[in-house]
């Protein structure tokens, strides 16, 4: 299904999707209908300068919303992506988990979102002014945050989440505050989470960021999808490239400014991310995940899999699930 709707202050997405999928409007809720799926989406606006929408809900076909951004005058947004930060309940092991990341870019480049069927979206997503950043970090020194408050460049960094994001999400899913004080309980929370992910920012490389087109910020995301799809097949960076339409210095150099890691060292973390889940969740034995994943020796496998993960795949099978 293809959403397609006009966005001037965020909360269009909400009733547009609602719509769509014939879900139900209670208060600040959207709750997915059984047909569609389940669970709900809800949001908060402060003025132009906040606004939060957060997921919690799956849905039982693919669903993708193409968004026009209509900003008022002189209005400049971040948005901050809070990715996986709800985890999927035991009983719903037929759900494949969101990925735990963070993503933040320009409004620009936040216009199409893509929610493939049975996956539990757990997120939080932040809008907010570039005037109201530099009230709350203007006065950290650092060339990531500068570009952030800053520069009108366009940009798009991912980072790995944290514990105290994940615990500062699941605190909003369980408070027990009188309706009127939510809006600023929420408030409150989602300048919590803008802090954490700060700190996260200011442990990058202090490095300036190069300007990113939409055409290559589209082509490094592609080839981001292709290391997701091929994780038995080493990435071949000459072939990368030329898919991108980019030489392989530069390919290397915008990957590596977005994820903060090289390309093969990103395609590593995702195949070890994998086999943590095929390992705790699918149950499969060391040999059929390393097989899977294209590794050919399985003591090598054990070894990049300590080394990413903490301890040996056998080991880590033996956990019980949510250690």
């Amino acid at each position: 299904m293809k959403i397609s709707l006009t966005d001037s202050n965020g909360s269009g997405i909400l009733r547009a999707f609602a719509q769509a999928i014939g879900a139900t409007i209670s208060g600040r809720f959207v709750y997915i209908p059984e047909s569609k799926g389940g669970g709900y989406l809800t949001g908060f606006t402060w003025g132009h300068d906040l606004r939060m929408m957060v997921r919690h809900y799956y849905l039982k076909e693919d669903v993708l919303i193409e968004r026009t951004n209509e900003l008022v005058d002189g209005q400049d947004d971040v948005i901050f992506l809070l990715s996986g930060v709800y985890s999927s309940p035991q009983t719903q092991t037929d759900l494949a988990p969101e990925r735990a990341y963070v993503f933040i870019c320009v409004q620009a480049l936040s216009a199409l979102m893509e929610m493939p069927a049975h996956t539990l979206f757990g997120s939080v997503t932040i809008a907010v002014s570039r005037q109201y950043l530099r009230h709350l970090f203007g006065e950290i020194d650092h060339p990531i945050v500068a570009n952030l408050l800053r520069a009108k460049n366009n940009f798009a960094v991912e980072i790995d989440s944290s514990p105290e994001l994940v615990k500062t999400a699941s605190d909003m899913l369980h408070q027990s505050i009188p309706e009127r004080l939510e809006s600023r309980y929420y408030k409150l929370k989602c300048e919590e989470m803008l802090c954490y992910v700060f700190a996260l920012l200011m442990q990058r490389e202090a490095k300036a960021m190069t300007k990113l087109h939409i055409s290559d910020f589209r082509s490094i995301y592609a080839i981001k999808e292709h290391l997701r799809l091929h994780l038995g097949e080493a990435p071949a960076i000459a072939s990368l490239a030329r898919e991108a339409h980019m030489s392989q210095p530069k390919l290397r150099k915008l990957f590596k400014q977005t994820f903060g890691k090289g390309i093969f060292e990103y395609y590593q973390s995702m195949r070890m991310q994998e086999a943590a889940r095929l390992l705790k969740e699918k149950r499969l034995t060391v040999s059929e995940v390393g097989y899977q994943l294209g590794f050919t020796n399985l003591s090598h496998f054990s070894r990049v899999f300590e080394e990413h993960m903490g301890s040996t795949p056998k080991k880590f099978s033996a956990l019980p699930i949510g250690s």
